[in-house]
């Protein structure tokens, strides 16, 4: 699901967060340091940071061969945005020849 940025800031003014923001506001800076599992997540890269709401998809009908479809789920859930960043990386890079 998406949803806007305005959407966003409407669904907090009605409390409709499912963070429990009063405990993250009371946990000392250790604490959230300790809550993190940067073995499991790993160390965040700022490098692939991008500001704003992401752009529009269109759904089509396309054919991959059944080993890469294969690969890409068995890295898991989200394979499909997996695969849509590995094509963005594929057409910035040839943007930038």
């Amino acid at each position: 699901m998406r949803y806007t940025a305005e959407e966003i800031d409407e669904m907090l003014r009605r409390g409709e967060s499912q963070t429990d923001w009063e405990r993250v506001r009371n946990m000392t800076e250790e604490e959230l340091e300790a809550s993190i599992d940067l073995e499991e997540e790993g160390e965040f890269d700022w490098d692939n940071v991008h500001v704003g709401i992401p752009p529009a998809k269109k759904q089509l009908t396309v054919r991959f061969d059944e080993d890469v479809i294969a690969w890409f789920r068995a890295q898991g859930a989200g394979y499909q945005t997996r695969m849509n960043q590995v094509l963005r990386n594929y057409v910035e890079a040839q943007r930038g020849k």
